[in-house]
């Protein structure tokens, strides 16, 4: 299936001679296979007489060996998973060393945080989970989430995003809208042993979502106008990452918070900051170095931290 699919990836047509040659199957044996993609991958086939057969869209599928080649920890790319964190949680409690990443195609079942669904067609964006250990106890943990998004924001400035911001603790926004989300998840004791699962959704090739979402949105190839190469993306990501990471199990988030706090879409902004149990008002100091946001809410400093939290910008920003 997935040799059908690097060939059909062009968007052109290939006739059912050519592609029933390329995987030793029938032309009634393509046909049936090709309905298979449509129906279980949610991909749109276009079928001529004379020509062939032809994705509705071109795909930029993830390369698995120009990224065996290129990024510095053992990968794994699937097709389709649940999701790429839950899979990774599979093999870390099956006994797996980190690091390791897992990469899919396509999740049937991606997650946000507060619970949400992040919409993951086939194909489309990047839907990556790194699995990282934690070696220096609670202070490893310190604004984790935050650096992950530097590390995202450099990958996107080298697609040639210059004005991609970050929000706190895990959103990085293009013009207001959002392209990418991290989710952490903790295995183990942060006081002696971890693993810190980093799961990160980025829209890169999506034009238009298979279903309606929530929230502004964006992609890499709504903002610049062209098809991204995702492997390329993949890889600056991982290199990111490694450079983020690693400077911050050397040095703590207190070492980066200025770069952070540089690249904070809503630094000095009004805000409303809201729980399951409250709203709270007030303009955007900064964060600490612990990675709470710092808020000034009526001439006195406060701070907040949490997975369950909501930052939206005031009418008045």
């Amino acid at each position: 299936m997935h040799g059908l699919l690097k060939r059909l990836q062009d968007g052109r047509f290939h006739s059912g001679e050519a592609l029933a040659s390329l995987a030793g199957l029938s032309r009634m044996a393509i046909w049936k296979r090709l309905q298979q993609l449509e129906q279980e991958l949610g991909l749109e086939l276009h079928s001529v007489r004379g020509k062939g057969y032809r994705l509705a869209e071109p795909l930029s599928l993830l390369d698995r060996e120009r990224l065996a080649s290129q990024v510095r920890w053992p990968l794994d790319l699937h097709l389709e998973l649940d999701s790429t964190s839950a899979e990774a949680m599979r093999q870390l409690q099956a006994g797996r060393k980190p690091p390791f990443a897992v990469l899919a195609e396509r999740q049937s079942a991606g997650r946000g945080r507060r619970g949400r669904q992040w919409i993951s067609p086939f194909g489309r964006n990047l839907y990556f989970s790194l699995v990282w250990p934690v070696e220096g106890g609670t202070r490893e943990l310190e604004g984790l989430s935050l650096v992950a998004g530097l590390a995202v924001r450099e990958a996107l400035q080298a697609a040639g995003l210059g004005n991609a911001a970050l929000k706190w603790p895990n959103d990085v926004l293009v013009r207001g809208r959002k392209i990418a989300g991290i989710l952490l998840e903790l295995l183990g004791d942060p006081a002696d042993s971890c693993q810190v699962i980093i799961g990160i959704g980025l829209n890169v090739n999506m034009l238009q979502p298979p279903e309606p979402i929530d929230q502004p949105w964006t992609s890499l190839q709504r903002e610049t106008g062209e098809r991204a190469d995702r492997t390329l993306l993949c890889s600056r990501l991982c290199d990111a990452l490694a450079h983020w990471l690693v400077r911050h199990r050397q040095q703590g988030f207190a070492a980066l918070r200025p770069e952070w706090e540089q690249a904070h879409a809503w630094q000095g902004c009004q805000v409303q900051l809201s729980s399951a149990t409250r709203t709270v008002s007030g303009r955007v100091l900064g964060v600490t170095d612990q990675g709470a946001l710092r808020l000034d809410v009526n001439g006195r400093e406060q701070l907040f931290s949490g997975g369950e939290l909501s930052l939206r910008l005031s009418d008045d920003s």
